[in-house]
């Protein structure tokens, strides 16, 4: 399976009478782009008022996901994985890991919880504009 992000701009109600423009991401687990797009467009329906455009689809590759129902943001962090050869050289690789937590502070915490048993190495980590994940049941 495939995960995409998929960006949306639409115009939805706020209260009385006052519409808003919103730009949002979504990161949607889908066989193609346009099932992403199609699962994203059905998923929001309900808050639309009016026109939802689809501003791009990008295809996302990570080597972990770490969701929280708790967490309110998604954070991207690159970790570099090390591994020694049997050389005695030492590796590093990078990857991607997103993690869903309430804060940075926390989005650190449950990283290092779920890749305690990697010998590994957090490089940066930054919230990302992605609001909800889709996946596939």
């Amino acid at each position: 399976m495939n995960f995409f992000e998929v960006q949306v701009v639409y115009t939805r109600q706020t209260g009385e009478d006052n519409p808003c423009t919103v730009k949002e991401s979504y990161l949607v687990e889908a066989l193609t782009p346009s099932s992403a797009e199609n699962r994203v467009i059905e998923e929001i329906k309900p808050i639309v008022s009016g026109q939802c455009d689809v501003l791009r689809i990008i295809q996302r590759k990570f080597y972990d996901l770490i969701p929280n129902s708790e967490g309110d943001y998604w954070y991207k962090a690159r970790v570099e994985m090390i591994t020694i050869e049997d050389s005695g050289r030492e590796t590093r690789k990078g990857v991607i890991v997103y993690v869903q937590a309430s804060s940075v502070k926390k989005a650190v915490k449950q990283l290092q919880m779920n890749l305690e048993q990697c010998d590994c190495e957090l490089v940066s980590i930054a919230k990302t504009q992605i609001l909800e994940l889709y996946r596939d049941v």
